[in-house]
């Protein structure tokens, strides 16, 4: 696992490092990083260009006209025929670095249709249910389709099918930047599907987006599912299940199915689809910790993503980082009390780096969303949720914290991230007078004893740096981190859903032939007895997980935290 870091970040430094300041290779802002850029990758605008009929979408000819195009204008695109990469095409073409995990060749699953199967019971995001999903292209090459318009705003229209009802004109893209690239054709890559292309009020159970995720770097398919199951305990967050995929009659396996964040949402948690949305977007460099970088309303486009809302929302969001950034710690909770929904905020810190989410706020301030109410207060949501319950693949400096990928602090590439903040376990560099040493373990080689304190004083993190430097939020952000150790880690609780998972997809999973992972990672990340599993054969691959079950990091960590002194102070009475 840490070789193909290394190597991933040895061959991507030089593109980092040869782009222009503004990120962009030949026009398109936001490309990979530059100097100090996040990434912020844009879409490629075709849809003006070869909607001849004026329809907001390309007809089957209009497609056609648009791909002969891409062949011969093919820009800096993620993906094949681009020039993104040494040697072009994508990391697991040719003159790339492979795939993350399993790299056997794929072979076509079994035939299945719509009669075959019964419908199943229970809402879109039912734990207890593997619901199949149905998506027909007319085009046989699909998949060469949506490889070509990846990174454009062209989606591919497909007939959707669940449970017997009919959905035509779904539009379709592979999403996705490292679950795509990383990831060779033939194998399964995530897919995005609008309901409304076509038909604008058309709607699956109430929602008009699904995210079909392709677990790359999860053998147990669980991280998402299960940081969601718990997190929406205590704040607002996606929901997530598993799902099974057929693509033109054939079985594509076993996908996680992870709620969209857009109106639907903010309808179904807040009662109200008024209010601002922000994506920060994934990024080993992302920089959207919510600090202070000036007034200029440019600077900060260019970190957090618009979805909805105006000018108004904007300041609103400098001001915020203004307050977190420069108030002194004994005035902090009162000033932002009013700008942040400040209960939700400690439960969001609790559960990204209680449950250890690699791609999350502690590591990479990236992949997460923001909403300001109508109320004015902003709250915070998870997003990529598939990188936790394992020993963490970053740091509190960026990709990998200090000292390169697994260590520097400089982000992915060494240019333009953070500085180091901590030491390469993942440590605080320094600790109190009355704060007694704890056992140290580098999460780099599988252990999860990541500090909850850790990052204490990253500027970049003022959520982190800044209110947990308030003793009273300190004291209630680990109370949290309290509830999360003694109840939701503990295995008679989590256990449980974990084998009822097992049970529900073990057969499917079995049977996929198109994922990234094995059928024996799936069984030993799950069980219920990691260390016979493992006497049994060789430690799961998983780039992600790296060989730990998800009972070996709940039992770990739960022991980890509750071990701490100032965890335990802080529910003491």
């Amino acid at each position: 696992m840490k070789l193909h870091l290394t190597l991933a970040a040895a061959l991507l430094s030089p593109i980092f490092a040869q782009q222009p300041p503004d990120g962009s290779p030949d026009g398109p802002p936001g490309g990979f990083p530059g100097r100090g850029g996040p990434m912020m990758q844009e879409e490629r605008k075709l849809l003006g260009q070869f909607d001849k009929d004026e329809n907001k979408r390309l007809d089957k000819d209009e497609r056609a006209a648009a791909r002969e195009f891409l062949k011969a204008n093919p820009g800096q695109q993620r993906g094949p025929g681009g020039g993104g990469f040494p040697g072009g095409g994508r990391p697991g073409g040719p003159g790339g670095f492979g795939p993350r995990e399993d790299n056997t060749p794929a072979t076509p699953g079994a035939h299945v249709s719509p009669a075959d199967v019964k419908p199943a019971s229970g809402g879109l995001y039912a734990a207890d249910t593997l619901r199949t999903v149905f998506l027909d292209f007319e085009n046989a090459d699909w998949e060469a389709e949506l490889e070509a318009f990846h990174g454009t705003d062209v989606e591919v229209p497909a007939t959707l099918t669940v449970d017997g009802k009919t959905y035509p004109g779904v539009g379709i893209h592979f999403r996705g930047m490292s679950s795509y690239m990383m990831v060779p054709a033939g194998k399964k890559r995530s897919l995005n599907v609008s309901l409304d292309l076509t038909e604008k009020k058309q709607r699956l159970d109430g929602y008009k987006t699904l995210n079909l995720l392709n677990s790359n770097g999860d053998g147990s398919f669980l991280s998402a599912v299960l940081y969601s199951q718990i997190a929406r305990q205590y704040i607002a967050a996606p929901k997530a299940n598993l799902v099974r995929v057929v693509i033109n009659g054939e079985n594509w396996g076993v996908y996680v199915n992870q709620q969209q964040f857009n109106k639907d949402f903010i309808q179904e948690n807040f009662r109200t689809d008024k209010g601002a949305r922000w994506k920060v977007r994934g990024s080993p460099n992302g920089q959207g910790g919510l600090d202070y970088i000036g007034d200029n309303v440019e600077e900060y486009k260019k970190r957090y993503d618009m979805k909805s809302g105006d000018d108004e929302d904007w300041q609103a969001l400098i001001k915020l980082c203004k307050t977190l950034t420069e108030t002194p710690a004994d005035q902090l909770e009162a000033a932002v009390s009013p700008q942040l929904d400040v209960d939700s905020i400690l439960w969001f810190l609790a559960l990204d780096c209680g449950l250890m989410n690699s791609d999350g706020y502690w590591t990479r301030a990236s992949d997460f969303s923001l909403y300001r109410d109508k109320e004015g207060k902003f709250h915070i949501i998870p997003g990529d949720m598939n990188e936790c319950f394992r020993a963490a693949e970053g740091g509190p400096g960026g990709f990998g914290g200090p000292g390169g990928p697994r260590g520097g602090g400089r982000g992915f590439g060494g240019n333009g991230g953070p500085p180091s903040q901590g030491t390469p376990d993942g440590e605080r560099p320094e600790r109190g007078p009355q704060e007694a040493p704890r056992p140290q373990s580098s999460p780099a080689q599988g252990g999860a004893k990541l500090d909850p304190l850790t990052g204490l004083d990253d500027a970049k993190k003022p959520l982190r740096s800044k209110l947990l430097a308030v003793p009273a939020l300190r004291k209630r952000y680990l109370e949290n981190i309290h509830t999360l150790a003694e109840k939701d880690l503990d295995w008679k609780n989590l256990g449980p859903v974990v084998a009822s998972y097992r049970e529900l997809a073990g057969k499917e999973v079995a049977a996929d032939t198109r994922k990234t992972s094995t059928t024996s990672d799936f069984e030993k990340l799950t069980s219920d007895k990691p260390e016979e599993a493992k006497a049994e054969a060789e430690a799961p691959r998983g780039f992600g997980h790296g060989g730990m079950a998800l009972k070996t990091f709940a039992d770990q960590r739960r022991a980890y935290l509750l071990s701490l002194p100032e965890t335990a102070a802080a529910v003491a009475k």
